[in-house]
């Protein structure tokens, strides 16, 4: 199981990676934050990005903040650290 901090950015124009943050990584999302939309598009732009199934990725804390803990699982952390510092940002 790996997990990663996310800085999220809603209604941004499309959902994509956007760089870094500190130790978290900034994530813009093409949905309002409101009535979970955007927690819903962080979810299913991730499980689309790591080629997992939804059911895999969770947002372990955040779910009202826009910094986030999200965790994948069937992925291990080096594997997930390979492809966020391969991903074109």
């Amino acid at each position: 199981m790996a997990r990663f901090t996310l800085k999220v950015h809603p209604r941004a124009r499309r959902s994509a990676f956007a760089g870094r943050l500190g130790d978290a990584w900034k994530l813009a999302l093409a949905a309002p934050p409101v009535d979970g939309k955007a927690n819903d598009e962080c979810v299913r732009y991730i499980a689309e990005w790591a080629g997992v199934a939804r059911s895999a990725v969770r947002i372990v804390s955040g779910a009202t903040s826009r910094m986030k803990v999200v965790e994948i699982a069937g992925m291990d952390q080096a594997e997930l650290d390979r492809r966020l510092m391969s991903a074109d940002l």
